[in-house]
């Protein structure tokens, strides 16, 4: 059998994570344990967390599909802005968020203003990360799918692709949610830390691999790779300010994004999104919290960066050994490198790295959810005396509750893309964010940075507006607008939750806050300015 290596491979990886993962059970008795891991990770830790939650199944085969189709690595421009984001995001929220104990960040914004706010990012939230969960999850079946390839000796048809993909989808997070559901958040720490083990493997054998087998190594990559290589800074063929200016909003990968559209992404990730958040508050204080945050930034550039290497070298790779069962689809040409280049066993750790991108995220995105949900609108019910194992029962039942809603996003998904196997899938995933996180990350910021502006029906009202913007200016609805030009203007996703924010920080900051809100516990104790 000729993968029975691989094969062996993967039953070890998830014997590996399933063990880890219910091991951690006897741990995560009481609600702080289950959602926070008492505060007790150590930073290492959670930084190899907060890498996991960031390199999802859709980089690993996304980052490599525009390093492939682009030649470049404009896409990797975006790590400037991840980087100064963190660092605001370590000294604006990370402190407060440490010193008002906060299991759901959505608690502040009802500290701050009331129930409305809380309620209304918290659902926010979840409902974004639910699509952004689902519709990226599909991504760890593609290698499935070209199995089932090289098996029938031909193409997959487009239902068959979309009956592998659902299967996957509803495998992997079963699997993630039976450990998540026992062990809580240190279940998912743990295995975050392997999965990351095995993502630096994967990466530290293909690419020397992958190099190795180009005619002529590293000059015949450097004769194909597309300028500019990593800065682009949107000149326009047409002259003029405004031909610029449209360049630079309307273009994904620019080093205005970068610098700029990135940062405000990586700020509402990594400092109002619950799913990467709650991961730094597991951290013994806040300052290994913001270590940990920092350092993960600058790690995320040569990963993110090697992935499109891999690219690059797949596309060099094809050039110079053409194969007539290449797949037409960018997104499958690594994966169709590795079923039919790869040697056996490191076939099955590469697969092992894609299940695990898709395990690493979808855990924490499920202890995420399920604290948000539990701790926002349920267990605010419950009788002040209600014992802990029903307070960790509301917990594993709300993570039950999301997988299922999570499967039912990834199928529709896996339809989609089995249908429209053009779309690329990072703008896909990233965009869905866009939508909605430029207005918690407004919300939030009115909330630190002022004392006296925002209200909570204002914040409510200042939130969907915001929403709306964007929606509009990113030609959703298909009502096209030009502002101007000659051809329709469409906001690019790089630029949705910089235009979310400061659309609801216009709106909210109109708002003042109510007098006994300005005399709230947090504003008592913090030195914020007017």
């Amino acid at each position: 059998m000729p993968y029975l290596l691989d094969i062996i491979v993967l039953l070890a990886y998830f014997a590996v994570i399933l063990g880890i993962g219910l091991s951690q059970r006897s741990k995560s008795g009481s609600v702080e344990g289950f959602t926070l891991g008492d505060r007790q990770i150590a930073w290492w830790a959670v930084l190899a967390s907060i890498l996991a939650a960031e390199i999802s199944a859709a980089t690993f085969l996304g980052a490599p599909e525009s390093g492939y189709s682009r030649q470049n690595w404009s896409y990797a421009q975006f790590a400037i802005g991840t980087v100064l984001a963190r660092i605001i995001v370590s000294f604006l929220f990370i402190p407060i968020f440490y010193k008002q104990g906060v299991i759901s960040l959505y608690e502040f914004l009802g500290t701050r203003f009331g129930p409305l706010s809380r309620k209304f990012a918290s659902i926010t939230f979840m409902v974004t990360r639910v699509l952004a969960m689902g519709t990226r999850l599909y991504v760890s079946a593609i290698i499935l799918v070209l199995a089932v390839a090289m098996w029938q000796g031909g193409t997959v048809t487009p239902n068959t692709k979309f009956w592998l993909y659902a299967g996957a989808v509803v495998f992997v997070t079963l699997l993630t949610a039976l450990y998540t559901t026992i062990g809580g958040i240190r279940a998912v720490i743990w295995t975050d830390f392997i999965q990351v083990g095995v993502l630096v493997a994967s990466l530290a054998f293909t690419i020397p691999y992958l190099l190795g087998k180009i005619p002529g190594g590293w000059s015949s990559v450097e004769s194909i790779i597309k300028h500019p290589a990593f800065f682009d800074f949107a000149k326009p063929e047409a002259p003029g300010a405004l031909a610029w200016l449209k360049n630079v909003f309307t273009q994904d990968y620019t080093i205005w994004a970068a610098i700029i559209g990135s940062t405000f992404v990586t700020m509402s990730t990594h400092g109002i999104d619950q799913d990467t958040v709650q991961r730094m508050l597991t951290a013994k204080n806040r300052r290994q919290s913001a270590f940990a945050t920092i350092l993960s930034g600058i790690i995320d550039l040569p990963i993110v960066s090697a992935f499109i290497l891999i690219g690059v070298l797949l596309h060099a790779y094809y050039q110079a050994n053409p194969n007539p069962l290449l797949p037409a689809e960018s997104r499958e040409v690594f994966p169709f490198f590795i079923m039919h280049e790869m040697p056996a066993g490191m076939r099955g750790l590469l697969t092992a790295g894609i299940l695990a991108t898709a395990m690493g995220s979808l855990s924490t995105a499920l202890n995420a959810l399920a604290t948000s949900f539990s701790r926002d609108f349920i267990l605010p019910r419950l009788p002040v005396d209600a014992p802990d194992s029903k307070r960790i029962s509301v917990l594993r039942w709300s993570t039950v509750l999301f997988a299922v809603l999570i499967i039912i996003v990834g199928i529709w998904t896996a339809y989609f893309m089995a249908h429209n196997p053009k779309v690329e899938i990072l703008p896909l995933v990233l965009g869905i964010l866009g939508f909605t996180f430029g207005s918690l990350l407004g919300v939030f910021l009115i909330a630190v940075l002022t004392k006296t502006r925002g209200s909570d029906a204002g914040n409510v009202g200042a939130m969907v507006i915001g929403m709306i913007a964007v929606v509009f200016m990113s030609n959703v609805l298909g009502i096209q607008t030009k502002l101007g030009f000659e051809t329709p203007f469409v906001l690019s996703f790089p630029w949705r939750i910089t235009l979310g924010t400061f659309v609801t920080i216009g709106v909210a900051i109109l708002f003042p806050t109510p007098p006994h809100q300005q005399q709230s516990k947090f504003l008592a104790d913090s030195k914020l300015p007017v």
